[in-house]
């Protein structure tokens, strides 16, 4: 038997009732209950006790079985009951739309309208929590597998040092602008910098003209614009083509910015260099940053594709804000990163005893920052690094367990933090803020979180303003 439906028991004992001529009133009169109780219960507000469903069916002259059918009487009757329950979806209510009563004059075809549009909205949410869900599947399975090679890729390696080798370039040092220039020409492009550059995109190929167009200088700092560069390269050198969906066009970055930091920063050359510091007990991704002239984060990450499997020392990497959220990581050192039941950890917040966190609360904020970190997975060293060129401030960390801290320049440091992060009690929640009632008590505003209400990104490349690329293009 179907479940009871109060809307829809409404609907059939109006259609019943207005069939047999009958008024609210004159109902109520033979089953004793005032008209509006009735107009309650055919609106679908109140559930008649079983004891009046049999009064009315028999006021009515059908059976009761009749009267608790599940099915509508009538098509505008499932109408009006798919319009009721559309309007108590919490989707409906983020739209902020006044309640829609319908009436005697309201047309078949507005609510069929209504309804179907409802319907491909529904759609529209589940095929955009379908692609979340298929993102966050692909980007913990992308850190998955750079975890288990050591984010170590010889086959981009390779590619990245053929195309040095084909510009006769010996990877000493960081490349010249001639050098960049032969790079793009190697690949078949020339680079044109423009002013109006569309602010949504970082750089555009012009694969028919062989053209690679990136913004001037005044918008693009130097350092900035060759990874840029190279990353555009990076999807030619890599043989990519247009991403179908977000999962492929996320590979795909990640390929190409791996690829322009094994341009900028040549394997052998950067193993080399590594060696000797290790053997000098002086390893830092300060040296590395000057003498290959990119910026802090490309050498600290270039580091991570490195360090484990030319040195044999596991390594962690995060880019953080100043609240502590992740907007990048990588870890093989075992260090308890925070994450979802998905296991992404981009996104979370970080303990504030970290280094991370610690480093906007020091003497000088912008000077390297070391930290020993006791967690409950072990000890950890890391080096802090805040980005003092980037706004809001951005921090960079690296380091890596105990036994392999001797290895790095700061290793001395008297710099110590504590967490229990994530689990248990520490910078989250006191120990005795529930005992003490605080959490029931204080009100914190919080800031908005609209943008992350949003539908995911459905364009090949998400966010891009596809108008001003061809405008670009079109203008040239």
């Amino acid at each position: 038997m179907s479940a009871y439906d109060p809307l829809v028991f409404g609907q059939r004992l109006r259609h019943l009732r207005r069939s047999r001529k009958l008024t609210l009133d004159a109902l109520g009169s033979q089953v004793g209950k005032p008209a509006p109780y009735l107009s309650m219960v055919e609106n679908g507000k109140r559930e008649p006790k079983l004891s009046l469903i049999g009064e009315l069916a028999d006021a009515l002259g059908v059976s009761v079985a009749d009267l608790l059918d599940p099915e509508p009487p009538t098509h505008r009757a499932a109408l009006e009951v798919n319009l009721a329950k559309i309007q108590d979806e919490a989707l409906y209510a983020r739209l902020d739309l006044p309640h829609f009563r319908p009436t005697s004059g309201t047309p078949d075809v507005a609510l069929e309208h209504v309804t179907a549009l409802f319907a491909a909205l529904q759609d529209a949410e589940r095929g955009s929590a379908d692609r979340l869900d298929q993102v966050r599947s692909t980007v913990a399975d992308l850190r998955a597998e750079a975890k288990a090679a050591g984010n170590y890729r010889p086959e981009v390696e390779t590619v990245a040092a053929e195309a040095l080798a084909a510009v006769d370039f010996d990877g000493e040092g960081s490349l010249s602008q001639r050098t960049v220039l032969d790079l793009a020409g190697h690949f078949g492009f020339t680079i044109e910098a423009v002013q109006d550059f569309p602010p949504t995109a970082r750089a555009v190929l012009d694969r028919s003209a062989g053209v690679l167009f990136i913004p001037q200088r005044n918008s693009l700092r130097t350092r900035a614009a060759r990874f840029v560069i190279f990353q555009s390269l990076g999807h030619m050198a890599l043989g990519h083509d247009i991403p179908d969906d977000y999962p492929q066009f996320l590979t795909q970055r990640m390929a190409a910015n791996y690829f322009a930091g094994a341009i900028l920063m040549p394997e052998s050359r950067v193993v080399s260099r590594m060696s000797e510091a290790k053997e000098e007990r002086d390893l830092a991704v300060e040296d590395l940053k000057e003498r290959f002239y990119v910026s802090y984060e490309t050498a600290a990450h270039r580091f991570t594709n490195l360090a484990t499997e030319h040195l044999g020392i596991p390594v962690h990497f995060l880019r953080t804000d100043e609240q502590g959220m992740i907007r990048r990581s990588y870890e093989n050192d075992g260090i308890p990163l925070p994450a979802d039941r998905n296991g992404i950890v981009d996104g979370n917040r970080i303990c504030r005893e970290w280094a991370a966190r610690a480093a906007f609360r020091s003497d000088q904020t912008y000077a390297m920052y070391y930290q020993y970190t006791d967690t409950p997975a072990g000890t950890y060293w890391s080096s802090a690094h805040v980005e003092a060129d980037r706004v809001p401030p951005h921090v960079i960390t690296l380091g890596t367990d105990f036994e392999h801290a001797r290895w790095f320049r700061g290793r001395g440091t008297e710099h110590k933090g504590f967490s229990k992060c994530p689990n248990g009690p520490c910078c989250r929640e006191s120990p005795d803020a529930k005992a003490s009632g605080w959490d029931q008590s204080v009100w914190p505003m919080a800031l908005s979180l609209s943008h992350r209400l949003a539908a995911f990104p459905d364009e090949t490349f998400p966010g891009v303003d596809l108008a001003e690329v061809r405008s670009l293009i079109n203008a040239d």
